[in-house]
C-alpha cells in the first residue's frame, strides 16, 4: 500500500434531474435535484479512490470549486503517507489558515472536506482488499483511533473513554454479530412512499408494494398545513397498519414553539419519531422540544455541521435518535469520533441516507457501529431511497426491509463511467434536453 502514489485528482459537478418527478420533495425542499461533488483520485495502480458529497443543485459548483481546492493535499502523496496518520490529514483540511476563516468545520468547505477524506478510504479499502466496514473492524483500536480528532469533543468523551468502548465492542460475541449481519444484514426504513409532492394514490401503492417487499419502517415527510399532514399520515397507517413503524419528517420546518404544537397535533399517528422539527443548530430548542412533545421521540443529524454541534445535543439529552451524515461532515474521520460519542451517551444511531450515493456510503458505517461500537441494533435502523442506485458499480442490495452486507472492496460509492459523463452538469447529456 505504500508504494501507491496518489497522481491526480478530478472532480466533477454531477446532477440527477429528479426535481421533474419530485423525487426527494418535502416541506423545505420542493424541487431538489439529486445532485454530488465527485471527487476521483488517480494513483501509480490499477486502484483509484472515489468520493462524493451530496447536495440538492444550485450551488454544488460552490462544493465542486472548494473541492478542487483542497485536493493540492493529496496530488503526488504516497497514501501511506496519508493512512499513518489520518488524523493530521485531516486536519490538514480542516487548519488551512486561510481557508480555515470560510468554515471553521462548517458549510461548503466542510462537505467538501467529507468527499475528499471518504475518497482516501474508499482508495484505503481498496488497497486493502476490503469493503470499508471490514477495514474498519480489523483495526486495532488504537489505530483505529488514530484517525479520530477530539479536540472540542474531550470534555464528553476522552480517548481512554473511547478505547474502552472499541475494546468492549471487540470482547462480546463479535463473531455471532457478523454471522448476523452476512445472514439477514442490518434493518432499514424506507422513505420512498411518502415524498411531499405524492398524490394518495400514489401514496397508498408505494406503501402496498413496500408492504409486499417485506418493509416494516415507514417515514413520511411533514411541514404542509396541520390537518393536510395528519391526513396523510393516517393514509399511511391505513396502509401499513398500526404495529409497523411510521416515523414523520419536518426537514427544519418551525420555529421551537411550532414544532411542539405540530409534533403533538401528529401524536395521534403513533410516530416512532419526529425529525429535524427545527434548526440543526438549536440545541437547546431541540432539549425543549423533547421535553414538551414527550412522548414522541426527536430525532436529528442530517444538517448537523460537526462532531461538536452533535456533542452538544447529547450534552443537553436533546434528541432521542441520532442520525449522522456520511459526507455533510468531515467523512469517515468525523463520523468515528460521531459514532462513539452516541455509543457513550447510550443514544442509537439511525443514518440519514436520503439522497445519491448515501444509501451506498451508510451501510458501511452502521455495520462498523455493530461489530465494532455499539454492539447492538436495537431500535436502529437506516434510512433506504430507492433511487439513482442503478448508477453504482456496487450498489446497495435490499432484502426484506434490509441492507445486505457489501463485499467488494472499497466505500460502495464508485459511479459509473457512462453515468459521469451523462449527468455532468451543466455539459452532460441529461442537461441538454431542459
Amino acid at each position: 500500500m505504500n508504494e501507491i502514489l496518489i497522481t491526480g485528482a478530478r472532480v466533477i459537478d454531477l446532477r440527477f434531474p429528479t426535481s421533474r418527478e419530485q423525487i426527494g420533495s418535502d416541506a423545505v425542499n420542493k424541487d431538489p435535484d439529486y445532485s454530488a461533488a465527485y471527487c476521483i483520485l488517480e494513483t501509480n495502480s490499477h486502484h483509484e479512490g472515489h468520493g462524493l458529497t451530496f447536495t440538492l443543485g444550485r450551488g454544488t459548483d460552490l462544493v465542486v470549486q472548494a473541492l478542487e481546492y483542497l485536493t493540492r493535499y493529496v496530488v503526488n502523496r504516497p497514501l501511506g503517507d496519508i493512512t499513518s496518520d489520518l488524523r493530521a490529514f485531516g486536519r490538514q483540511l480542516t487548519d488551512d489558515s486561510q481557508f480555515r476563516w470560510l468554515g471553521p468545520e462548517k458549510g461548503v468547505i466542510h462537505l467538501a472536506t467529507g468527499a475528499l477524506i471518504n475518497a482516501v478510504w474508499d482508495l484505503y479499502a481498496k488497497a486493502e482488499n476490503k469493503p470499508l466496514w471490514q477495514l474498519l473492524a480489523d483495526m486495532e483500536p488504537a489505530q483505529l483511533l488514530t484517525a479520530v480528532d477530539f479536540r472540542y469533543i474531550d470534555d464528553a468523551l476522552t480517548p481512554d473513554e473511547a478505547l474502552d468502548i472499541l475494546d468492549a465492542a471487540r470482547s462480546i460475541n463479535r463473531s455471532e454479530r457478523l454471522a448476523q449481519l452476512q445472514q439477514t444484514g442490518y434493518p432499514a426504513y424506507t422513505t420512498s412512499v411518502g415524498w411531499f409532492g405524492y398524490s394518495e394514490e400514489k401514496i397508498r401503492r408505494l406503501c402496498k408494494e413496500a408492504l409486499a417487499e417485506g418493509w416494516t419502517y415507514f417515514k413520511l415527510k411533514v411541514g404542509g398545513d396541520p390537518e393536510e399532514d395528519l391526513r396523510r399520515g393516517l393514509i399511511v397507517r391505513e396502509e401499513i397498519g398500526w404495529t409497523n413503524k411510521l416515523m414523520v419528517d419536518a426537514n427544519q420546518k418551525w420555529g421551537v414553539e411550532e414544532a411542539i404544537q405540530r409534533t403533538r397535533h401528529l401524536a395521534p399517528l403513533d410516530p416512532w419519531w419526529m425529525e429535524e422539527p427545527t434548526s440543526p443548530d438549536d440545541i437547546l430548542g431541540h432539549a425543549r422540544i423533547r421535553k414538551e412533545a414527550a412522548p414522541t421521540r426527536i430525532a436529528t443529524g442530517e444538517h448537523v455541521q460537526n462532531r461538536i454541534i452533535f456533542k452538544q445535543l447529547l450534552q443537553a439529552q436533546a434528541i432521542d435518535v441520532l442520525q449522522l451524515d456520511s459526507c455533510r461532515v468531515a467523512g469517515v474521520n468525523e463520523n468515528l469520533a460521531i459514532l462513539l460519542l452516541a455509543a457513550k451517551f447510550k443514544i442509537p444511531v439511525c443514518p440519514h441516507a436520503g439522497g445519491v450515493g448515501l444509501c451506498e456510503y451508510v451501510q458501511h458505517l452502521s455495520a462498523f457501529d455493530f461489530l465494532g461500537v455499539s454492539g447492538t441494533m436495537q431500535d436502529r435502523v437506516i434510512e433506504f431511497v430507492d433511487h439513482l442506485h442503478e448508477h453504482f458499480l456496487d450498489p446497495v442490495i435490499i432484502r426484506n426491509g434490509h441492507y445486505q452486507l457489501p463485499t467488494t472492496p472499497g466505500y460502495s460509492i464508485q459511479i459509473k463511467p457512462e453515468s459521469l459523463a451523462r449527468f455532468a452538469f451543466p455539459h452532460g447529456e441529461a442537461w441538454q434536453t431542459t
